[in-house]
């Protein structure tokens, strides 16, 4: 089992240090660390493990520092950044985990760009030494690169001439979207396997600056101190330790504090239900801060997260996620008017935030999504989200009149967080991806915020897909489920996908979609995987053997 959990006193590979104002990520692979056998992590290259380190650490940052302005991301090695992806271990790799890999790199590397564009906690890159592939795209997630000048630190994009595959981490899409680099200069760029350095790195926009050695980490220094002092965050805030989650596994199911998945593997469904806390919010901010990591809406945000990612890389062949909750609406209501209220605060910031970043992993998750609204169910507020990310919703119209007749009818709540703070890769909310023919329902929407909308009004607002009653409830839900699982896994991935993400497209969208589809088919091409394929001769001095048929 992969575990996404873990802490600074258990890295391997990053360093961690908390410099006032500026953090040091220091990338040094333990060569040994790996998650599996067959491979070392050479060269500072990585697999999943590393990154799981990395997200963690971007995580704690995020949380426990908020004096944190400014964050440089370096090696610790001598004359070497990053090899990137480490190429034994793709090589190695089933499809699964390579595509699984590719999905979790680029979620960490969005969430770097998101601390900077949105928490004010603004990311440097120090190259000094080689950054290549999959290094040079950690780098180009950072607001500002910085090269050192020494004659043999380079850049380069080389999976094209070297390995017959793409840079899987958004390096195209960002190399000429966020860095805007000429088209025609990204060709040679990304065609050539020695990179690029000096002085033409800069002119070429691949990086911000090149400074001599001697000067380097004294500039480096200076402008992260330069980031720091544009941030919005806090100079005296105290910040919230994330302890690690309790969390059961067992043979069919994982139970958290507020989340439980139970997995069918038999029907190939994995039922997560969500529950809503027996205490209402608390009446201010140090109510807040005195709840630590386990104030409600921040330690179920972590639960859930986890929960995907288990899900996605230990139990590949539970093909569809059905969400359900439990517990009083009203008190989930309080919880997301408490955060709405307090928007301006550094830590409820970061908590909506953290739920923005874990619904566009909902959202890019392979598997189909149906939500049921039932009695005793609470999705309001930022809950309902779940429904209106899913592929289709169920809403019971009344009650189960043999199992829970004194039950209220379930009712589905807005708030303000469907009509702005949660977007989605694309830039819009789930609302407005839901109505994109139709914009005039996104404004009747808004008018319900605040009412508890029973089956009917929510089917009739567009809210949900069937509000099927007691009597037809079982067969429709069943045969859904079973219809669903009958279907090809691979062409539900491609339908789903392409059904979720209507609406303009954006560097996200691009790298999740575009790149993601590619890099999925040309992981399974001969040219790449085969016996003689360029992923498998890597580094034996023999050339790879291509069928030169364009497809």
């Amino acid at each position: 089992m992969i575990d996404f959990q873990t802490s600074p006193d258990q890295y391997r590979h990053w360093k961690l240090q908390v410099e006032g104002e500026t953090a040091w990520l220091r990338l040094d692979v333990s060569e040994t660390g790996t998650l599996f056998d067959g491979y070392e992590l050479k060269l500072n290259s990585y697999d999943l493990g590393v990154d799981i380190e990395l997200n963690d650490a971007i995580q704690r940052l995020r949380f426990e520092h908020p004096e944190v302005k400014s964050v440089v991301v370096c090696s610790a090695k001598e004359k070497i950044f990053c090899a990137g992806a480490n190429i034994r271990m793709l090589g190695g790799a089933t499809h699964g985990h390579k595509v699984n890999f590719c999905k979790f790199t680029n979620e960490t590397r969005n969430s770097i760009e998101d601390a900077t564009d949105c928490s004010s906690q603004k990311y440097l890159c120090a190259i000094n030494g080689t950054a290549a592939g999959g290094g040079y795209e950690l780098a180009l997630a950072t607001d500002y690169i910085v090269l050192a000048d020494d004659g043999s630190s380079t850049v380069s994009l080389p999976e094209v001439p070297l390995l017959a595959v793409l840079p899987g981490t958004g390096g195209l899409t960002r190399v000429v979207d966020k860095r805007k680099v000429r088209r025609d200069l990204a060709d040679v760029f990304c065609s050539t396997e020695e990179g690029v350095r000096g002085q033409r790195a800069v002119d070429w926009r691949l990086v911000d600056e090149c400074v001599p050695t001697s000067r380097f980490l004294d500039r480096v220094r200076e402008r992260a101190a330069e980031m720091a002092a544009e941030s919005d965050r806090p100079s005296d805030a105290t910040g919230v330790k994330l302890s690690p989650l309790q969390r059961q596994i067992a043979e069919d199911t994982v139970r958290y504090s507020h989340v439980t998945v139970e997995l069918n593997r038999q029907k190939r469904i994995a039922t997560v239900t969500l529950r809503a806390p027996t205490d209402a919010a608390p009446g201010d901010i140090a109510g807040m801060e005195a709840q630590g990591d386990r104030f409600w809406a921040l330690a179920l945000c972590r639960e859930l997260d986890d929960a995907i990612l288990h899900l996605r890389t230990n139990e590949a062949t539970l093909g569809t996620i059905v969400f359900r909750s439990e517990g009083d609406p009203e008190t989930v209501v309080g919880y997301d008017r408490f955060l709405h209220d307090h928007a301006d605060h550094w830590l409820a910031r970061e908590i909506m935030l953290y739920w923005k970043r874990t619904l566009k992993r909902v959202d890019l998750t392979s598997r189909t999504l149906y939500t049921q609204v039932t009695p005793r169910s609470c999705f309001a507020g930022f809950l309902a989200e779940l429904v209106f990310a899913a592929d289709r919703s169920y809403m019971l119209d009344g009650v189960f009149e043999d199992e829970d007749p004194d039950a209220p009818p379930a009712t589905l709540t807005l708030t303000a967080s469907s009509f702005g703070p949660l977007p989605m890769s694309n830039g819009l909310t789930r609302l407005q991806t839901r109505f994109l023919g139709e914009p005039d329902s996104v404004e009747k929407a808004q008018a319900l915020v605040g009412k508890p909308l029973d089956a009917q009004a929510a089917l009739d607002a567009g809210l949900v897909t069937y509000a099927p009653d007691d009597i037809d409830w079982e067969d429709e839900v069943r045969l859904a489920l079973e219809e669903r699982a009958s279907f090809s896994p691979d062409s539900l991935t491609g339908m789903e996908a392409n059904l979720r993400f209507a609406g303009p497209e954006t560097m996200e969208t691009k790298i999740f979609g575009r790149l993601t589809a590619w890099q999925n088919w040309i992981f399974q091409r001969p040219n790449a995987v085969a016996e003689r394929g360029a992923l498998r001769l890597y580094g034996t001095g023999e050339r790879a053997e291509f069928n030169h048929e364009r497809v």
